[in-house]
């Protein structure tokens, strides 16, 4: 008998059970860096273990508009958000065009923003103003505290961090993503090693909701020591796209860092 397309080995393997998309938590977002066509043809095999694709930083500059638009239908057709990176929201807010920008996104079909300031030095109100701009066009909004600077970002307070990730919640934003680059070193919530500030990771998580958070977890020994803490519904982002199903053995606890442990 030939098996069915949505048919899974081995599925007389019991796993965690995790809720179906859209998914409310557990969110996986993934980096997409540049991908032509026949990698994200390829990465759609992935499809139901990713919920968020973010268009780093402004690679899509650099890429024609048909294939863009060919790339974000390919994805919502699988049930993703497309979102921008945060980067690139800073430079047409530094070029004064926020409200094009907003416009052609919704025009070529990225549905989710990512406001940031990681570079650019914007105030918490300013951002706020941003992201109720995109709230009131319909839009799902990220926000993202921290700094791409490991020395600018150590001199942010864990207090800092609070303060401005609550306004950004309360100007609509639907998740406060934690910096961390795409290295996870030196930043946010990482030590110099890339090891998790767990004491750090915690607070935030107490003091705004693990509902309102996603982590940026690069390396799989962050992704598997979010998971220990904070369960296989945390949200992660800044997955690499070879990584998307090995982070999803780690929230269902059939890998070796988690198996038996959740």
């Amino acid at each position: 008998m030939e098996a069915s397309d949505d048919k899974k080995t081995f599925d007389f393997v019991n796993i965690i059970s995790r809720s179906e998309k859209p998914r409310e938590k557990g969110l996986s977002m993934v980096l997409d860096k540049g991908f032509g066509l026949n990698q994200v043809q390829d990465l759609m095999e992935a499809a139901h273990c990713i919920d968020i694709i973010k268009l780093a930083w402004a690679t899509p500059r650099m890429l024609s508009e048909r294939m863009i638009k060919r790339k974000i239908s390919l994805y919502r057709e699988n049930n993703i958000l497309v979102g921008n990176g945060g980067t690139l929201l800073e430079i047409v807010y530094k070029q004064k065009k926020t409200e094009q920008f907003f416009e052609y996104c919704c025009e070529i079909g990225v549905e989710l923003i990512e406001v940031s300031n990681g570079v650019l030095s914007m105030s918490i109100e300013d951002k706020a103003d941003i992201i109720r701009s995109a709230k009131s066009k319909g839009m799902s909004v990220i926000s993202e505290v921290g700094k791409k600077n490991p020395l600018e970002d150590s001199m942010l307070t864990l207090q800092d961090r609070i303060n401005e990730a609550e306004s950004d919640l309360k100007a609509g934003a639907h998740y406060v993503i934690i910096e961390a680059r795409e290295g996870g070193r030196s930043i946010g919530v990482y030590d110099d090693s890339g090891g998790l500030k767990e004491d750090m990771a915690k607070t935030l998580v107490d003091e705004l909701g693990i509902e309102n958070i996603m982590f940026e977890a690069p390396d799989k020994s962050q992704q598997a020591r979010l998971i220990l803490l904070f369960g296989s519904d945390v949200n992660l982002g800044n997955i690499r796209p070879e990584d998307v199903i090995a982070l999803e053995t780690l929230r269902r606890g059939i890998r070796g860092d988690t198996f038996g442990k959740l």
